[in-house]
């Protein structure tokens, strides 16, 4: 009975104590569409009851920052390229229309059922100058096709307009596009104060001359990673990209050299900064480098997802396993295990899973602590809920986070807020705040998500803590993983 709301959800779709339904609401009409077919009524709410345990085992759904990593540069690649495990998403979905509406070939056929389609790649930039008028791409809220695409595009011939939701044009991106000018490219970004140089993107392209660049790495590691992906497809010889004050996110960098490398493009790394806290590298790309398919590429399993169980199982004492990445991940996320490890869990790590428990005696009780979670700001939005759990008394604190404010929504004000509502005392800074335990949570307490996926995935978890919870717009954690809470109602303990 605890779960049953959760029980219901994921067998039939919703359930007559627990959830609400309103009209449904279509895209913000930043960009003119053309008629979609009418949708199914929108969950308004979802009514989480208590949750004593979760135990068992996730599989998860493909990374997203691999996933649209890997279609562009799929589309981009010699040769024909099956992408496996692809995450299916809002996300996922604008990329792939984006590279259907500048010319690339997809077999979609499979996507929804084995989460697998075929790319021919077109040996290089794409040609749209024939086409009458403008090249409009709609990208929705989704950074991780904007930012690569209007990094893609400059590369290409024609003429290009990217642009997105309301929030999507509050999302700065100038630092790219300043980046791009100095590689001999007309891009231009809207001002829109106070939020500064946003989409909507226009770029009248013929070709990126190439050269060198320097760049502000504060707020995003994606413009760094939309610049590595395109510098191949620049005219003139070898280039140099460079960050000139810190970088942020870094081992989301990583990881796009090294998918860039399956892709048969290498990338030397040369690092400025004396401080290895705050990174400062300098990325030079060879000339005369070609995109080749690896014929297949699978994608890992998300570990920005397998937060919320991790999560979950240092709440309510699992033992739970996510299946998907592990000790051999290539993305950053995967550190929030060794944090989740600080605050009192244990856990258990092989190649392709980690697997996280607590005893519940007392014995092993969870602590406050206070990190540098610069690397993975995403995953680092779950530790907000761990921290009004704490059992030791003492604040955890999570550092670093700038760039929350320049996410899906604000989400530095957006997590101070809704802690509020539990009850809960935190502290806001800049870059960081402070979260005091909690000993008495609110319950029933209505949680705002503010269209952002991951803070209904975050805030679900609060019925791990004890108390029911009510999520507002469940369904916007379609963005990313649109079954969470199905596989969050599979893992309760019956």
């Amino acid at each position: 009975a605890a779960v049953a709301c959760l029980v219901a959800l994921a067998a039939k779709g919703d359930s007559p104590l627990s959830v609400s339904r309103a009209a449904a609401v279509g895209p913000p009409a930043a960009m003119p569409e053309e008629a979609a077919p009418a949708k199914k009524p929108k969950l308004e709410q979802l009514r989480l009851e208590p949750i004593a345990r979760l135990e068992g085992t996730v599989v998860l759904p493909g990374s997203k920052s691999l996933s649209n990593r890997a279609l562009l540069l799929a589309a981009l690649s010699q040769g024909t390229t099956t992408v496996e495990n692809l995450l299916e998403s809002d996300d996922t979905a604008r990329m792939l229309e984006a590279l259907a509406k500048v010319g690339v070939d997809i077999d979609e056929k499979a996507r929804h059922t084995e989460n697998r389609i075929v790319i021919v790649g077109n040996a290089g930039p794409f040609d749209v100058s024939g086409q009458e008028g403008p090249c409009e791409l709609f990208l929705g809220n989704a950074g991780t096709a904007m930012r690569p695409l209007a990094a893609m595009v400059c590369a290409c011939k024609g003429d290009f307009v990217l642009d997105g939701t309301a929030r999507m044009r509050e999302r700065p991106i100038q630092d790219l596009t300043d980046a791009l000018s100095q590689l001999g490219s007309p891009v231009e970004c809207t001002q829109n104060p106070p939020h500064g140089g946003c989409p909507p993107v226009r770029v009248k392209a013929d070709g990126l001359q190439g050269g060198s660049c320097s760049l502000s790495g504060k707020i995003s590691s994606q413009y760094l990673s939309a610049l590595l992906m395109t510098a191949p497809l620049a005219k003139s010889g070898t280039t140099v990209i460079e960050i000139k004050d810190e970088l942020v996110s870094k081992p989301y960098v990583d990881m796009t050299v090294g998918l860039m490398r399956k892709f048969g493009v290498t990338v030397q790394e040369e690092e400025l900064s004396t401080d290895s806290s705050k990174p400062r590298p300098r990325y030079t790309v060879a000339s005369g480098q070609m995109y080749v398919s690896p014929g297949t590429y699978y994608v890992e399993g998300d570990a920005s997802g397998a937060s919320y169980f991790i999560a979950g199982a240092a709440l309510t004492g699992g033992p739970v396993t996510v299946m998907g990445c592990g000790s051999e991940s290539v993305q950053g996320d995967v550190k929030f295990a060794h944090m989740v490890e600080k605050m009192g869990a244990t856990v258990e790590w092989k190649p392709n899973s980690i697997t996280v428990s607590r005893k519940m005696d007392g014995s092993q009780p969870l602590k406050g602590i206070d990190e540098d979670c610069g690397e993975i700001p995403d995953a680092a939005m779950t530790l907000a809920v761990l921290a009004i759990a704490v059992q030791d008394g003492k604040p955890t604190a999570i550092r670093n986070v700038y760039n929350w404010r320049v996410k899906e929504t604000e989400r530095m004000k957006a997590i101070c807020a809704e802690l509020g509502k539990l009850g809960a005392s935190v502290e806001e800074g800049r870059d960081f705040c402070i979260i005091q335990p909690l000993p008495k949570i609110l319950p029933d307490v209505e949680i705002d998500t503010y269209d952002d996926h991951r803070m209904a995935m975050v805030f679900g978890l609060v019925a791990c803590c004890g108390v029911p919870v009510v999520i507002k717009d469940p369904e916007c954690t379609a963005k990313t993983f649109p079954t969470y809470f199905k596989e969050l109602a599979a893992l309760v303990k019956k």
